[in-house]
């Protein structure tokens, strides 16, 4: 069981390595990298190359982490109750089993993905220590403990919008995504976009790259915002020409809303405009 990257995905060594220590060591892959460089979609990629079973379990500010075993809606069953239900005598009916509850108890070994756990509050990670060493819980309602039959293969991703606690670090192997340099990246884009213009690229490319390094920019675009980018200039035919353009009124790129999101940085490539132009 190894993951070799697929035709869909393009992984680098190192990010393969990761991926293959985490599964042979048993432990949760922590994956952090900037938002846009693939890790979410790393997880399916994974598991259809392993042909492991997808289980996605995606957080949100409000998610707890009991949620990810069972709840329990005790308001439901005293509303039945109240109208006579029948289904009130069996309480397993009130249960709603969790993103946990369905990896543990899967026929096939799955690939749990819980997807951007640093939304969640503080103590989110600390919460699911015990049931991701243990790979078992127990259910006070019914009495039963639900163990998982084969240990799931967990992937973690992070946009690292808060620091994770380091007793939660410690059971995770960790891996950092690193944003893809000009030629990972046309092997990325040629993954997307089959037989694309080499020079439309090629101008494209060195336009992503320089908007990235513009000094003060709140957002750098990331690699499916430059996909975005790519497939609008396809559809409206701008070509490569118009990329290597150097009119100071037009240092904003065609179509820049698929890469500047916010108008901080929008107003910022105004001012260098403004300044190229007075220069001029």
């Amino acid at each position: 069981m190894r993951f070799e990257g697929t035709k869909s995905y393009v992984a680098a060594d190192d990010l393969k390595v990761a991926v293959n220590a985490a599964i042979a060591l048993e432990r949760p892959l922590l994956i952090k990298g900037e938002p846009g460089t693939g890790k979410t979609v790393l997880a399916a990629e994974v598991a259809g190359a392993i042909k492991a079973p997808l289980i996605e379990w995606h957080i949100k500010s409000t998610t707890k982490a009991a949620q990810g075993l069972y709840e329990y809606d005790a308001v439901a069953r005293l509303r039945d109750s109240q109208l006579g239900d029948p289904r009130v005598s069996e309480i397993r009916n009130y249960i709603k089993r969790g993103k946990l509850w369905d990896a543990f108890t899967s026929d096939e070994r799955p690939l749990l993905l819980i997807d951007e756990i640093d939304k969640a509050d503080i103590e989110f990670p600390n919460d699911l220590l015990q049931e991701l060493d243990r790979m078992e819980f127990h259910v006070y309602e019914t009495g039963e403990t639900i163990k998982a039959a084969k240990r799931p293969i967990i992937v973690i991703t992070s946009n690292n919008e808060k620091e994770l606690p380091d007793a939660f670090l410690r059971r995770c192997f960790f891996h950092y995504i690193r944003f893809p340099d000009a030629d990972t990246m046309r092997a990325i884009v040629e993954v997307h976009f089959p037989g694309i213009k080499q020079r439309l690229v090629a101008e494209a490319l060195r336009m992503f790259y320089e908007i990235r390094e513009v000094p003060g920019l709140k957002k750098k675009p990331s690699t499916s915002e430059l996909l975005d980018w790519l497939k609008l200039l396809m559809v409206e035919d701008i070509g490569p020409e118009t990329l290597r353009e150097r009119d100071p009124k037009k240092l904003i790129p065609p179509l820049h809303g698929a890469l500047l999101k916010n108008e901080q940085d929008v107003h910022l490539f105004e001012r260098l405009a403004f300044l190229a132009r007075r220069e001029g």
